[in-house]
């Protein structure tokens, strides 16, 4: 069955470009996000590690960690890891997992319905849709999914988007609207009436008697 939302998150072991990792330990208390292509030295995957290679420092303002997998060997990533940097113009600090043995793939459900996976000459068309993305929260539950053909580049600002809602929302009584971006209002939960949304978020506008919208609530922050 294929993970959903507020499952938790298999928990795996693997070795990466930064070492081997326990994947729950290595989240500790900050957000993580998963995503993974078919094969090393393809093309479109390596303009999208490039940009995430770019994005790294917008991660870590979230405290977020990012986790390539890929179904090829720790020493061809080492390797493509050259092009993803000359692609980006910047290097990939990044880790990235070897799954040759396909434990990732497997425990994320990412192969398409009809999936043929020979344990010889595999090639990247035989794991085409292992082209997942998972946002996964402190708490080591799924938050979001999202899965591309192979034939379509990941847009990497909207997974950055992606994020930056799903932390908005986290613990709040409030959604995000269509094409939300932070900053913008949000919409106030329906477990709230008018009053306790005005005391808790300030002033309401209420446009339809089940959509009512608030400025986007500072985020709590605790002194240690």
């Amino acid at each position: 069955m294929a993970l959903r939302i507020n499952d938790t998150a298999p928990d795996f072991t693997a070795q990466t470009t930064e070492g081997e990792i326990r994947f729950h330990e290595w989240m500790g208390d900050s957000y993580a996000i998963i995503f993974s292509h078919p094969r090393d030295f393809t093309p479109v995957c390596t303009t999208e590690f490039g940009v995430v290679a770019q994005l790294v420092p917008e991660f870590e303002k979230r405290n977020t960690k990012v986790l390539g997998v890929s179904v090829d060997s720790l020493d061809d990533h080492g390797k493509w890891k050259r092009d993803i940097e000359a692609v980006a113009g910047c290097p990939a600090n990044f880790a990235m997992a070897d799954d040759t043995s396909l434990t990732i793939a497997r425990a994320y459900d990412m192969f398409p319905a009809d999936a043929a996976l020979p344990t010889e000459n595999r090639t990247p068309a035989h794991t085409a849709t292992v082209r997942s993305v998972f946002i996964i929260g402190p708490d080591k539950k799924v938050r979001l999914t999202m899965t591309y053909p192979m034939s379509v580049g990941r847009n990497f600002a909207e997974i950055l988007r992606a994020l930056d809602a799903v932390q908005a929302t986290d613990g709040v009584p409030i959604s995000t609207p269509a094409n939300w971006n932070p900053g913008e209002d949000v919409i106030v939960a329906l477990s709230l009436d008018d009053q306790q949304a005005e005391e808790r978020f300030g002033k309401v506008t209420r446009t339809l008697p089940y959509l009512r919208y608030v400025a986007q609530p500072r985020k709590q922050t605790t002194s240690a």
